[in-house]
Formats: structure tokens, sequence, C-alpha cells
């Protein structure tokens, strides 16, 4: 009796079962690769480490500046019959001290809100080509900010300023800690976070300079040429990659996606085989897939006990650092009768900021940088720092409170390099663009941002700087007993652990994912076999 010839196989349901094969892990020798820079690029770490702390200090340079008399100025004044013009933003628009106060800090709606926006598009588009992007953005704004025209064009300049600069922010300190030494990544991180004081005093002088020389226009201008070289060094150098992140462009991505979407279209005709109907755009599923991926990321990192930990000791830390540095020279002049506030509490801020993120950063790699060794550091020198800072104002000698507000500063400075070193080794590679975006969002909406208007409603309250002051250097403590909690809990570098199972960048688009193999001839094994099914 024959044998009843078996049906032939639905090349449909074969590409489906084919597919369903458990995805198997990517080597040592990938990982490897897909996070160094390639030993055939222009790039060595520390020109990388270079170009990035020129970039910030571009970034805060900006800040200063338009904080700065040169460019901000003042109203046109009228007293006794004789008027006087105004100068810079607020003279040539006629702001009030509310408009010119939403001016100075408007860059923030944009940092904020397109901040997690470039950190969840990461994960789909190489995250070198989106700091490209990002700082093209910033180029062009900061070019229109000196071609605006009343008070809410440059606001509205201000925020395109802000969505530029978030993503340089989100992605710039992890390719930072790829590419630092094994035992001097958080001297690394200080170096880079060393350029936020630095610019802007930069900012500073460079406002007061330009703006009283040639005009606050000229300003954004000369700035945008700056960076418009690093905008263009985004897109024409050989894109790098983030530990955690298969190349975009790789074949075994490409490879994934030609599955990925096969599986896919089996389904849709398997699942109705009398018609076809037509599918739901692809762009909306494209944007409800990046924001599935966006929720479960949120989910992962908020279950990271020591990121939380850690955020929430960086709010309150920053809470008062805001406040100091739109308040202190005013408290200062105050209390102390300072004629030159301003110079003295700037070049305090310079001087030991840039020498206290520095020692933190070198600190905490000479005790061997790991969590729990970062979580001391922080508390400890949050603790006598806030201490010191709040003896200074209890000083009735100006003399006394300078020495005793500068070794203060000098050790609450200190906290830059290792909080940021928390914040990106205890959440694994593929988070750590979000992790840092939502650090950023967390310190400066519940931070700096609301610290300025509460202390002003506490001044207005009381009419006295020096209790205001105390009050507000209170707030340091609650920070270090935060950060001292962080030193029990149960923490682990997570710096390599997406090595061993490499996060596609293409991860979450279904279900079901084909193994991504090594060599050519393996990688198109299963999908010849796919075909000749």
């Amino acid at each position: 009796m024959a044998q009843k010839p078996e049906p032939e196989p639905n090349p449909a349901t074969s590409s489906i079962s084919s597919s369903t094969i458990p995805v198997a892990s990517v080597d040592q020798h990938m990982a490897t690769k897909s996070t160094m820079i390639p030993a055939t690029s222009w790039f060595t770490p520390k020109r990388l480490l270079a170009i990035f702390c020129v970039i910030n200090m571009l970034n805060y340079l900006d800040r200063g500046a338009i904080a700065s008399n040169g460019v901000n100025g003042h109203r046109g004044t009228c007293t006794g019959g004789t008027c006087k013009s105004g100068s810079g933003i607020q003279g040539d628009f006629n702001l009030n001290n509310f408009e010119d106060g939403v001016l100075s800090s408007a860059f923030m709606v944009g940092l904020l809100l397109a901040s997690p926006i470039f950190a969840s598009l990461s994960k789909s588009v190489n995250p070198f080509r989106l700091i490209g992007v990002g700082l093209s953005v910033w180029t062009i704004a900061t070019l229109c900010c000196g071609l605006s025209f009343d008070f809410w064009s440059i606001t509205f300049c201000r925020m395109l300023v802000g969505v530029g600069e978030a993503s340089f922010i989100s992605l710039a300190a992890p390719f930072i800690d790829d590419n630092a030494p094994v035992a001097q990544k958080t001297a690394w991180l200080s170096i880079f976070y060393m350029c936020i004081p630095g610019g802007y005093a930069l900012g500073y002088v460079y406002g007061g300079l330009v703006g009283s020389h040639f005009g606050w226009r000229y300003a954004f201008w000369v700035e945008a040429i700056l960076m418009l070289p690093f905008a263009i060094l985004g897109f024409v150098m050989k894109p790098l990659q983030l530990k955690g992140f298969v190349p975009a462009d790789s074949k075994k991505v490409s490879a994934l996606e030609t599955v990925t979407l096969g599986v896919q279209d089996a389904e849709a005709s398997n699942g109705n085989n009398e018609s076809h109907e037509p599918s739901k755009p692809k762009c909306r599923c494209k944007v409800l897939n990046q924001v599935s991926i966006f929720l479960k990321d949120m989910k992962a990192l908020l279950s990271e006990k020591v990121y939380v930990v850690n955020v929430l000791g960086y709010i309150a830390y920053n809470f008062v650092i805001g406040a100091y540095s739109y308040w202190g020279p005013k408290a200062g002049y105050s209390i102390y009768n300072m004629t030159n506030a301003d110079m003295i509490f700037g070049g305090i801020t310079i001087v030991c900021g840039i020498l206290g993120t520095l020692a933190g950063g070198f600190a905490l790699d000479y005790m061997t940088n790991t969590l729990s060794n970062a979580f001391k550091l922080l508390s400890f020198t949050t603790l006598v720092g806030g201490a010191f800072c709040f003896g200074a104002f209890v000083f009735k000698n100006m003399y006394g409170f300078l020495a005793f507000f500068a070794i203060g500063e000098l050790l609450v400075f200190a906290t830059q390099g290792p909080v940021n070193y928390v914040c990106l080794h205890s959440v694994k590679p593929s988070l750590r663009p979000l992790s840092m975006a939502m650090s950023t969002v967390a310190i400066h909406i519940f931070g700096d941002v609301p610290s300025s208007p509460l202390v002003g409603v506490v001044q207005d309250s009381i009419n006295n700087w020096r209790t205001t002051a105390l009050i507000l250097t209170t707030i340091f403590f609650p920070a270090a007993a935060i950060w001292f909690i962080g030193i029990f809990l149960h923490s682990v570098d997570k710096f390599d652990e997406d090595s061993e199972h490499q996060v596609s960048r293409v991860e979450e688009t279904s279900t079901t994912t084909a193994p991504l193999l090594e060599d050519k001839t393996r990688e198109t094994l299963p999908f010849s076999q796919s075909q000749e099914c």
C-alpha cells in the first residue's frame, strides 16, 4: 500500500514555527564590539571626553550668558521726568521681572519634555546620531534666539534650546562611562560634570563682554557658530555604539527585523484566510510600540531601589543648590552688606565647584568605585558640607562666613561624580540613557525649579535672610540621610549585565524573535531553510 504523501507545508506556518526558536544570547565578542571605540576610529577615549566636555561647557555657557547683565540687561526707568533707556533682552522687549524669570528658565520646559523621548529613541536610533540631531536643534534654536523679535518668540526659541540639550544630557554620560578606564570611571565623570560650574562662570563673563560691546544678539550667534562643528561631527563621524545595544545597521538586526515582519504578516494572513483587511498604519504601531517600551523600561527603572534612593537624595540636594545659585548673592548682600556679592558668590562657586567635583571623583576611585562606597561618600560629604554651610550663615563676621561657606561648597560639590556613577551603574546598560534622563527630570521638577519660589515665599513671610538661609540649608541633612540608607541596600553593579544577554535595538517588536548568530553563514541558514520549506 502506497504511503499517503505528506501535505506540503504552508510557508507561513513554517515561518511561524521557525520563529519560535528561543532567543540565543549574544556572545561576549558582540558585546565588546558594540561598546568600545573601534580601533580604526579617529576617536580615542580621551578625545571623546574632551569633545563632550567642550559641548557641556557650551551648554552651560549659554545658561550663564542669558543670566548675565550684558545679555539679560534691565528695563528702562523714568524718575523725576528723566527717562533712561533699558538694555539687553529685558530692555529691548520691555519685560517685567516675571517675564524675565520665565525667559531664564524656559529652556527647562524643552529639556524636561525631550529628555525621556531621546532616551526612549536610543532603543531604535543610534545614540551617537541622536546627539547630532540634538546639537543641530540647539544650534538652530540659539541662532534664532538672536533673531527673535518679542517675548514669545525668544521664549519659544529657549524651549527649543532645551530640546536640543536634552539628547546630550541623556546620552553623553553613558558614552563616557563606557570608554573610561575601569579604575577612573568616576574621575572621568567628574571631569565632565566639572564643566557645569565652569560653563556658568564663563557664561557670565562672555555674556557681559559680548553683550556690552556688540549687543546681546551677537552672544547667541557666536554660541551657534561655536556649536556648529560639533553638530556636524555627530553626522559625519562613524557612529559609536552604547553598551547594551546591538548596532542599528547590524546584519543581525536586519535579519531579526525581516523575520519579525514576516511572522507578523503570516499571523495576520492565518488569522483571516478568506480576506485580507488593511493593516493598521505603521506609524501608529511604531508610536504605540515606543510607548510600550518606554512604560516597560520605566517600570524596570523604578523597581531598582538603589537608583530610586540615589535620585531621592539628589532631589533634596539639588533643592538647596538651586536656591543657593538664585538667592545666594541677594542673601549675602542683605546679611553681610556685600557690595560685590555677585562676584564673591560666583568666584566661590567656580573655584569650589571645579575643585570639589574633581576631588569627589578621584576620592571614589581611590576608595574603589563601588555603589556602596559611592553612597558612603555622598552621605559623608553632604552631611559635613551641609554643617559647614549652616555654620557659615550663623557667623556675623563676613570673613568667617566666607571661609566656612567655601569649605561647605567644596564638600557638597564632591557629590557630582559619585551620584551620577550610581545612576549609571545601578541599572543595566540598556536603561542608562533613560536613567540619566529621568534623573535630570526629577531633580529639576522636584528640586531647583520649585525651590527658588518657595524660598521667596519663606523670605516674604519672615523677612529675615539669615533665618531663611538657615532653614534652606537644613535640607542638606535629609539628603545625607537618604544617601546613608543607600549604604545598606543590596547593591549590584550592573555595568556588565547586558553583556551576557544583550538587548537588541529592535527589542519588544514582537513576542517571537529569531536567534542572533555570529558568522554570515550561520546567519543565513535559518532563513534559507525557511524559504526551502
